[in-house]
């Protein structure tokens, strides 16, 4: 079964001083064939860099180009639904990159997302299942 994989999780993985990185890490490991959108990159990039360093970002950045992470682009059908979802969800503060993995994920019909973010992706209601499962639990 496929899964989505988002920023704060993976960033969680890479860390080793975040308090979520064991049960994030072993969640990872457990994965069948986990998908990274390409969303994702600039953003955890971002952090990687300023938390982590060059050599974890160089490090990440081998894992997707060599194949060991998944890459997956994101459509103009996933950013129109993405846009529907940031206004349905404004209130929330649902932010951009979450909003292009739910519909991502609704396109692909997958229903696992491994995030931090229980928050976000406990609130949005996909269109192709009642809930999104939330890994690690």
């Amino acid at each position: 079964m496929n899964s989505l994989l988002d920023t704060g999780f993976l960033l969680a993985v890479l860390d080793e001083d975040d308090s979520l990185h064991e049960s994030c890490a072993a969640a990872l490991q457990e994965e069948i064939a986990p998908l990274l959108p390409n969303v994702v990159l600039p953003e955890l990039a971002y952090l990687i860099l300023r938390e982590l360093g060059y050599g974890v970002l160089t490090s990440f950045l081998r894992a997707v180009t060599t194949g060991e992470l998944v890459l997956i682009d994101a459509t103009l059908d996933d950013l129109e639904r993405a846009t529907e979802l940031l206004a349905t969800y404004a209130d929330s503060r649902v932010d951009f990159v979450d909003c292009v993995i739910a519909a991502m994920a609704e396109r692909m019909k997958i229903t696992r997302i491994l995030t931090v973010d229980r928050r976000h992706f406990g609130l949005l209601r996909p269109a192709h299942c009642d809930y999104f499962e939330i890994i690690p639990a």
